[in-house]
């Protein structure tokens, strides 16, 4: 890893304004950033997922608008933050033109700053012991996981991600090579690849798919 420089001024709303996929390839290797009454919690993001329009059935707007899923039709650069499966929170950046639902989930981090803080979010009612089992490249690994650390939930739900506490910023920090592949824990939708990940990161979520032939990303237009 670079040496990690200070920069924060947070992306720009015209940053998410482009197609989807585009976007979930530039996230890798930006930080996302969360300032809350705790503490500061960061972590290099690792992993995304795009989600695109009403015709893709993994996506929330496959079903049409909701009160639920109003975020995703808004302007690009806001949050959607959604519980899933009664258990966790997710968090996504909307993406691409008002009215047009689509956007990236963030799926797994490197941790960077605040990390005893997201090791306290994270064992909150387990013992010392299994607390110190974690290691710190786990903290983060998967998209429940780093919401509770990084103490994300439904306050931060609709929030601009270009301003405030919670903001993603270019630290100017290298990454290895970038794979893309399907999509995990989904029932429907499986088969397009807008999975991106930074090959052999060991923060990386999930089962490590066989990229696309190639190996390298390809970013594209929804």
């Amino acid at each position: 890893m670079v040496v990690r420089t200070r920069k924060t001024e947070p992306l720009p709303p015209d940053f998410y304004a482009q197609p989807t996929l585009r976007v979930a390839e530039a996230l890798l290797g930006k930080v996302l950033v969360h300032d809350s009454p705790d503490g500061c919690a960061s972590g290099l993001i690792v992993e995304t997922e795009a989600y695109i329009g009403e015709d893709d059935p993994a996506c929330h707007a496959s079903a049409g608008r909701t009160a639920r899923n109003a975020p995703l039709y808004g302007p690009p650069g806001l949050t959607y933050v959604y519980f899933n499966y009664g258990m966790h929170y997710l968090v996504n950046a909307v993406t691409e033109a008002v009215g047009f639902p689509a956007a990236v989930l963030i799926r797994a981090l490197e941790p960077l700053d605040g990390i005893a803080l997201m090791r306290a979010r994270r064992m909150h009612g387990r013992s010392a012991s299994a607390c110190r089992a974690v290691p710190d490249r786990d903290l983060c690994r998967g998209p429940g996981n780093l919401t509770r650390a990084l103490g994300i939930g439904a306050r931060q739900n609709a929030m601009p991600l270009w301003s405030g506490a919670l903001r993603i910023v270019d630290r100017g920090l290298a990454i290895g090579a970038v794979v893309t592949g399907p999509r995990i824990g989904i029932s429907v939708g499986q088969d397009r690849p807008w999975r991106y990940w930074v090959a052999s990161h060991p923060s990386v979520s999930g089962r490590r798919c066989r990229p696309e032939s190639g190996g390298r990303s390809q970013s594209g237009s929804s």
